[in-house]
């Protein structure tokens, strides 16, 4: 009789004890509230992946060049890998909010920049311009866009890039 008391008293307070606990998570996951931007604000993200331009162009090897090499290293054309730094800048209304200018990861220098940046900003019309220069052969800037732009609180607007379309919001 003694044992089967305990064993229900046991079985109450489990019980008590997983109320209180479960009681504790809930309260935790809806009370105290968390926003990460405010409710008059947007958030641009400017991601994307993009490998620069080759620093040098190729050249042709001459005869005598050709010569100097192992026969087994004697190919016509001779490529730097190394690419290119991006410069990249973005303005909103006139006003700079990104600038960066990232050299390209790898031992030889040849790999492709990651770009990430986010920046939270009033909700509303804005004009929106972003440039890119990504070949230290050519002056100014290769990729731009310029753009009036319509974001709503609490939205999140994508700046990406494709090489063959330029920069594109999403």
């Amino acid at each position: 009789m003694l044992n089967l008391e305990n064993k229900l008293i046991r079985y109450a307070l489990q019980a008590i004890n997983y109320s209180v606990f479960m009681g504790m998570i809930w309260y935790l996951s809806t009370s105290p509230s968390y926003q990460q931007i405010a409710e008059d604000e947007a958030v641009i993200n400017i991601s994307f992946s993009h490998a620069g331009e080759t620093k040098e162009p190729c050249h042709r090897r001459t005869q005598a060049e050709l010569m100097k090499l192992p026969p087994n290293m004697r190919a016509p054309m001779d490529c730097s890998r190394e690419r290119s730094p991006i410069i990249i800048e973005a303005l909103l209304d006139g006003d700079l909010i990104y600038s960066q200018t990232l050299n390209a990861p790898g031992i030889y220098k040849d790999g492709s920049v990651d770009i990430y940046h986010s920046v939270k900003i009033p909700a509303g019309s804005h004009r929106f311009s972003i440039k890119m220069d990504d070949s230290v052969l050519k002056e100014g800037f290769d990729y731009k866009l310029d753009q009036n732009i319509e974001i709503n609180p609490a939205k999140i607007l994508l700046v990406d890039f494709n090489a063959g379309q330029g920069f594109f919001i999403k």
